[in-house]
């Protein structure tokens, strides 16, 4: 429950700080007095989105902090899955900068505006009379009976299988698609893997050919200065062998002379043998060099196949070609790859299909089993509210497609005359009878589940008398469970209340506040008769207060 709120530099309030208590407590005060701007405090530390308007003093931050009791709500889970510091008295703040930033935190750890709205919508159920007009929508008359009939653990199974399902329908569906653009590039991707299957793609290979082909163009000139250099190793007069065996025969003559000379012989074997064996390779390639046109134009046409493949594939080497060649095997077995993987999706699809329709089934049945219920209730708690003869018809058409509250779309009917038809609550009830239906939903509703902090604005509008007075009594009921507010013109709903606050404004002749306290015993009797007959202060009003609050 809430058990604090502050708020500073906020439209009219300069610094407001106030404790509230369990139970119920109603909020009265003028027209104007500020209730519509404590609501929006309010609203923003539950994580309404903000803009600089709402700043009293434009130099000075504005800061709302309100405190929780939480215990009772089962909130633990949510602040691990948002990873916040779960403490049983729980502060969410809202700071709103001149510079237009704002920042929000929940037990002094900054959060987004979407964790604080989702944590706020677990703490305190704001009702203004435009929220009225969920009670004419089909998400939240289901909610209704679905707490009336515990489905709360069906649901939640439900829409984990619901999650599934859609999951794999979605994939499914961008599987089907990836499927149909492959089967359109399938005949090119084969075509392009052929030629190079087709093609020598070997590391290397490029270089290879390049040097045979350079070869092969140039064979006369490698002949020619082949034999020339094969002439100047062996001519038996001036060759360089020719020429090294002298010099040989004269240094293996000192040989016997020194160490040095011994070297000098040795070095000259060496450069002789290596002469002798260059010579011989050079023979050797004179006599396998020879002009191979048909070899040429061969090396030359795979020459210009690989040319050509590099430029088609923006290719710089060989190894990129062949991962061109490889991710087009990928792409042509794609299409077989994909027919499986479609497979396993149908499958998946199929599986939960039959467990959604299991599980919608039982929360059709279950559903179905408390419409009386809910009918009888609503109808008889309404006859206090000078709706005698209200009466619904509540009935279940079960849909083909899966929704995300089962298979069933629901007709919630209303008719507030005795002989009328029925209709929907959007075209038949009027705005007073579609606030007192809301009130009595909320009233039964707080008896199946743990809802949160529960305030009502003017909830109570366009009635008086004796259904004023009833409506007071059911909020004071609902108090039983939960903490309610109610902010308030009516007396006779003012004075149900456990404890009362009012608003109001304060003029120092410079600057108007708004400001908000709890009244005493003898000030909510003055407040009361102030209510009821104005700023006169009969004595009838007197003593009619102090009989209301009696």
């Amino acid at each position: 429950m809430l058990t604090h709120l502050t708020i500073k530099n906020y439209a009219l309030i300069e610094d407001l700080s106030v404790s509230f208590q369990k139970g119920f407590s109603t909020i009265t005060g003028e027209t104007g007095a500020g209730k519509s701007i404590f609501l929006g405090g309010l609203s923003l530390v539950l994580g309404k989105r903000a803009d600089l308007s709402s700043l009293r003093d434009k130099e000075l931050k504005c800061i709302i902090e309100a405190e929780f009791e939480i215990e009772q709500y089962g909130l633990k889970s949510l602040f691990e899955t948002y990873d916040l510091d779960y403490d049983l008295r729980t502060i969410l703040r809202r700071e709103i900068h001149p510079n237009g930033k704002s920042r929000a935190f929940v037990n002094d750890s900054p959060v987004n505006l979407d964790v604080m709205s989702q944590l706020g919508q677990r703490l305190i159920d704001i009702h203004s009379q435009h929220q009225t007009l969920e009670l004419t929508e089909n998400e939240f008359q289901l909610k209704v009976i679905d707490a009336l009939a515990n489905n709360s653990q069906i649901l939640s199974a439900y829409k984990e299988h619901l999650k599934v399902f859609e999951g794999a329908q979605k994939e499914l569906n961008r599987l089907q698609a990836l499927l149909a653009d492959a089967e359109k590039e399938q005949d090119y991707n084969t075509f392009l893997y052929s030629e190079l299957q087709n093609a020598p793609l070997q590391v290397g290979i490029l270089e290879e050919l390049e040097a045979s082909y350079e070869e092969l163009t140039n064979v006369e000139s490698i002949l020619e200065q082949l034999s020339n250099s094969h002439q100047l190793l062996d001519n038996e007069e001036i060759g360089i062998q020719a020429l090294l065996t002298q010099c040989k025969h004269s240094i293996s003559k000192l040989a016997g002379y020194g160490a040095v000379y011994a070297g000098l012989s040795e070095r000259i074997q060496s450069v002789f043998l290596e002469l002798d064996d260059l010579s011989s390779e050079i023979e050797t390639l004179q006599e396998q060099v020879t002009p191979n046109p048909g070899l040429l134009e061969e090396v030359n046409e795979k020459l210009q196949l690989l040319y050509n493949l590099q430029k088609k594939h923006n290719a710089a080497s060989i190894e990129e070609l062949l991962l061109v060649k490889e991710d087009l095997a990928s792409k042509i077995s794609t299409s077989e790859n994909i027919e499986h993987e479609m497979e396993a999706q149908q499958a998946l699809i199929a599986t939960t299909k039959k467990e959604l329709t299991l599980l919608a089934g039982e929360l059709y049945e279950r559903r179905i089993a408390v419409v009386p219920t809910l009918k009888s209730k609503l109808e008889s708690s309404l006859q206090p509210l000078g709706m005698p003869n209200a009466s619904f018809e509540i009935k279940f058409v079960q849909t083909e497609s899966f929704q995300n509250t089962g298979r069933d779309l629901l007709i919630f009917e209303f008719s507030a005359n005795r002989g009328a038809g029925y209709g929907s609550l959007k075209k038949v009830a009027s705005g007073g009878e579609l606030s007192r239906i809301m009130l009595v939903i909320k009233s039964i509703l707080a008896t199946y589940e743990k809802l949160p902090t529960m305030m009502f604005d003017e909830i109570d509008t366009g009635v008086s008398g004796e259904i004023s007075n009833n409506m007071g009594d059911i909020m004071q009921q609902m108090s039983a469970n939960m903490q309610v507010f109610s902010i308030t013109h009516l007396p006779q709903v003012a004075s149900k209340g456990d404890h009362h606050f009012k608003v109001y404004k304060e003029d120092d002749g410079e600057v108007t506040r708004t400001r908000m306290k709890k009244l005493s015993p003898e000030e909510r009797v003055v407040e009361l008769a102030e209510m009821l007959g104005g700023k006169s202060l009969s004595d009838s009003a007197m003593a009619h207060a102090k009989q209301l609050l009696n």
